[in-house]
């Protein structure tokens, strides 16, 4: 199987470095790999069985990366994004219920419909309590207990949005405090999940793949046997 790990990648982050200890931890038969979305590989997603919108906005090629989560929604790819990911599946979601000129503030300050805000508190290398909602498809990956989640981040979901990703089929999956809205989910959706924390972070010490990226792993092995 092959997964596409979508997004411009640069050692010089703390997170991009952890995305490549991460990898080190998927199943043998997954295959990830990073490609950058200014390659043309990136729009090339047929022999895609999973794509992975990792951290690390502004991208260089902004287009690329709504249409990888388009094709995702359109075809029961599974998808996962985190952080970034996270506010672009946002964004791009808001467009599908017909608000087409929805935008994300770090992108285009001057947006009449931001659907990504500057956050109340800045999140940059911080941790927040993540709290789960009962009965999401994220709870039963993660459990219902609040755990400790990384951010890297200045920005989130404006709440002001959520009826309209509700109208989208959307379920809010987690909150915590000074980030909101803190996970995403589509349950009609093969798997289509994404967070505000980086799920990524701190593998090193446990030196065990996060249960959200084992489920994201086993349901692109699921898609790709079908």
């Amino acid at each position: 199987m092959n997964i596409m790990m979508l997004g411009d990648r640069d050692l010089s982050f703390l997170t991009h470095q952890e995305l490549d200890y991460a990898l080190t931890l998927f199943p043998e038969d997954a295959r990830p790999k990073w490609v950058s979305t200014d390659d043309p590989a990136a729009r090339q997603l047929g022999d895609v069985d999973g794509i992975w919108l990792v951290p690390g906005s502004p991208y260089r090629d902004d287009a690329t990366a709504y249409a990888a989560i388009r094709h995702c929604l359109s075809t029961g790819t599974p998808f996962l994004g985190t952080c970034a990911g996270f506010q672009y599946a946002c964004v791009e979601l808001v467009r599908a219920g017909g608000r087409i000129g929805a935008d994300h503030a770090e992108n285009n300050p001057n947006s009449p419909d931001p659907v990504v805000r500057p956050l109340s508190c800045s999140l940059y290398g911080e941790r927040r309590l993540v709290h789960p909602v009962n009965g999401t498809a994220l709870a039963a990956i993660v459990g219902v207990e609040p755990f400790s989640g990384f951010h890297w981040c200045g920005f989130g979901l404006d709440d002001v949005y959520i009826p309209v990703l509700q109208a989208q089929g959307v379920v809010v999956a987690a909150r915590a405090e000074d980030a909101g809205v803190e996970a995403i989910e589509l349950p009609h959706h093969p798997f289509f999940m994404a967070t505000a924390f980086q799920p990524q972070v701190g593998l090193r010490e446990t030196e065990r793949l996060h249960p959200l990226l084992a489920a994201f792993a086993n349901a692109v092995r699921r898609t790709a046997m079908e």
